[in-house]
């Protein structure tokens, strides 16, 4: 055989990084050359497009072919023999780019809001033949790979090239939807890395396994839309929280499917009153036991529970319910598994390189680099891809106070400050900013709510005025301060009155949800209920009144499921909630309590209108440490729009006690969370009471542990 040029043996041995520089076709002289690397193949042929053929001599014992296309063509197929089989196949290094130009000018420039429409893989025509376009970001990368069922996996058949800033690009012809693939990357050192699973596959295999699966995803049906203002500020809101892998269960322990799920879990939310579903993250994820929060295909709904088309079919059900749809979205860290994001292309691409910024100490994941234009585009293109394909209505952002601070769960000396000399994380606000910008520009009707846990300020304020622009903040300090309340024993709450008034005084600092969610109920911090002090009755009568504290107080609503019937264990992701309790009619009060509070809430504008405007409160009883109780006005945007709100957290029955009202005559007892219906004891004000003198008073009976709800007449 001839001796052969440098960049063949680069072919050969898999570590060409331009392979269409060598295979294809080629001008040499007068001629058109083409040249094919098909390892398998016995005698490969040349087909021009009117059907002449010419041979391709094998130029190499691995598998190198080369020769003259027929005259006049300036298309041509391969066909070669394979044992006794021969096929026709189209030749993947003959095909034009994938990405054009401006592409590759917004990729560069960091702004481009739809790259799920051209990285990962894409079936699509080109040049009249059917197939698979892949597109990946490696830019410190020697030489890329496609390997998968359409190659037997062989890093040599299919390098890709590259273009721009390091976009590496192939058309594979009939590589088709369902075929599994990953990429097979050198690094800048020659170092092999491990098989990575493409970061925007829009599907993925079930963990154990990590192989990235084609899907075309303009062919996923778009889901019938939310109710219009259903994120509204003025609206209520609702959220029941779900884990989607243990909210129920089948069989022997199996998950439900996204099929079952979208059968009973709507209806029962909104049977229950519930505007919203909340779902823990969906995003692909390798470990059960990180409940979606390490996610490793950010783009991918979770194969656990069927293909994305029947996740698509779940958000269509709970929008015909009438439910909107939040999830839980991890833009904050990732894991160090091999497949995924770490270390991609033999270098820290996605992570910061220096540990004292790229990785968590508490959870052992990586940490997103925002200082990287690519890596905020990914991250922000990775939100509007589920609210445009999946039509999600609103997106939680997990742990904003660990993106916000440098030093963040760090010991001094551990942390790198910013460009200033101060600790707060300066690309990150940029990022989150930006990402605020962007979902509200696109999609108006949409929301977005921070976890976040510290004191920095405007949360929920527009950019404008300093803010990072969410639609809502989870109210973490409420919820810490009237867990540690309610976990008293009543004859101590007189000492700790303070962590019931404290909330108010910053209530209406931002848009707040006032959440009980799924992180109160694990690691040993028990259930809801499971806070609860005193015997039987009283632990069921504390819920039922905390319950109804938090339905009056300012503020959207979260409850996590298991909540809303007073689950006694801690919740288990590996196992269903303990639905038989419904069968004790202490659990099925609690389930009614809350189906009458969110109809309340609903019901109700004085409990929602002005949800978060100071205009919309108005204590009246602060003062009554030793008894236990509180007071205040909820108020609508009508002047009669007014709601009563007491609460008594002692065990004792009040008799004749007074509380001034704005306006005089009859007040309706709209709701007691002392019914007999909910497990109480029917001690209350027989549906109505009449306020009197100058200065109008409601002379009430209180009953204990319990809240009562009462609304003016006319």
């Amino acid at each position: 055989m001839p001796k052969l040029p440098a960049e063949a043996y680069a072919i050969i041995e898999g570590r060409h990084s331009d392979p269409f520089h060598y295979l294809g076709l080629h001008t040499e002289g007068d001629k058109s050359v083409v040249r094919a690397f098909l390892p398998e193949a016995s005698n490969v042929e040349a087909v021009g497009e009117h059907g002449e053929t010419a041979p391709l001599k094998r130029i190499h014992d691995a598998g190198l072919f080369a020769g003259a296309l027929p005259n006049g063509s300036q298309r041509y197929q391969l066909r070669a023999r394979f044992g006794d089989h021969v096929v026709d196949l189209d030749d993947p290094y003959r095909f034009p780019p994938v990405l054009g130009d401006i592409d590759l000018y917004l990729l560069g420039e960091g702004t481009h809001q739809r790259i799920y429409d051209k990285l990962g893989a894409h079936p699509m025509t080109l040049d009249g033949v059917e197939g698979v376009a892949f597109v990946v970001l490696a830019p410190n990368a020697r030489r890329v790979s496609v390997v998968g069922d359409f190659n037997f996996w062989n890093a040599r058949r299919h390098p890709m090239r590259v273009r721009g800033n390091g976009y590496w690009e192939l058309f594979i012809p009939h590589a088709r939807e369902g075929d599994h693939y990953k990429f097979d990357i050198i690094g800048p050192n020659g170092q092999h890395l491990p098989l990575k699973s493409d970061p925007v596959t829009f599907a993925a295999e079930v963990r154990p396994k990590t192989a990235s699966i084609v899907l075309d995803v303009t062919k996923i049906p778009y889901p019938h839309p939310a109710p219009d203002g259903i994120n509204a500020l003025s609206a209520p809101m609702s959220i029941y929280e779900v884990h989607l892998g243990s909210w129920r269960r089948k069989g022997r322990n199996e998950w439900l499917s996204y099929r079952d799920l979208a059968e009973q879990l709507p209806r029962y939310a909104r049977d229950l009153g519930f505007t919203h579903i909340e779902f823990l993250p969906v995003s692909e994820h390798p470990f059960d036991g990180s409940w979606g929060y390490q996610p490793t295909g950010l783009f991918a709904p979770t194969s656990r529970f069927g293909p994305p088309a029947d996740f698509a079919h779940l958000v269509d059900a709970c929008h015909r319910q009438g439910l909107g749809v939040l999830l839980d979205w991890v833009p904050g860290h990732f894991p160090d598994d091999p497949h995924g994001l770490g270390h991609f292309d033999g270098t820290s691409l996605y992570e910061h390189a220096n540990p004292l910024q790229g990785r968590h100490l508490d959870w052992g994941t990586l940490i997103y680099n925002y200082g990287r234009t690519e890596v905020t585009n990914f991250l922000v293109s990775n939100a509007l891809f589920w609210l445009e394909r999946y039509g999600i209505d609103g997106l939680r952002v997990d742990a904003v106070a660990s993106m916000l601070y440098l030093d963040y769960s760090r010991p001094a000396g551990g942390w790198i400050p910013n460009q200033h000399g101060g600790r707060e994380n300066l690309e990150a606000i940029a990022f989150l900013r930006r990402f605020n910008t962007e979902v509200f520009a696109r999609f108006p009707q949409a929301t977005t709510a921070a976890e976040e846990s510290t004191a920095w300020p405007q949360v929920s304020r527009p950019l404008e005025f300093g803010g990072l622009g969410f639609g809502y903040k989870w109210n973490m300090g409420w919820m810490h301060d009237t867990l540690k309340y309610i976990g008293k024993d009543p004859i101590h709450r007189q000492h700790h009155h303070g962590d019931i008034l404290f909330g108010l005084h910053y209530a209406f600092s931002e848009n707040f949800i006032l959440p009980l969610s799924h992180d109160e109920v694990v690691h040993g911090k028990r259930s809801i209920l499971g806070r609860m002090p005193g015997d039987q009755w009283q632990r069921f009568a504390n819920l039922r009144a905390y319950y109804s504290f938090m339905f009056g107080h300012p503020g959207k609503k979260l409850l996590f499921m298991g909540c809303e019937f007073g689950q006694e264990r801690e919740w288990n992701h590996d196992h269903s909630l303990d639905w038989h309790l419904l069968g004790d009619q202490k659990h099925a009060g609690i389930q009614n309590l809350i189906r009458d509070l969110n109809r309340l809430y609903r019901s109700q504008p004085a409990l929602h209108q002005l949800d978060c405007e100071e205009a919309g409160f108005e204590w009246v009883i602060t003062d009554d440490a030793g008894n236990n109780v509180f007071a205040w006005i909820r108020k609508g945007r009508d002047a009669h729009a007014r709601c009563l709100v007491v609460v008594n957290f002692s065990p004792n029955v009040y008799y004749n006690y007074r509380v001034r009202v704005p306006f005089g005559g009859k007040w309706r007892e709209v709701f007691n969370s002392d019914s007999a219906h909910y497990g109480g004891t029917n001690v209350g004000n027989v549906g109505e009471v009449h306020a009197s003198g100058p200065a109008p008073e409601l002379n009430l009976t209180i009953p204990p542990l319990a809240a009562i709800f009462l609304v003016p007449e006319g």
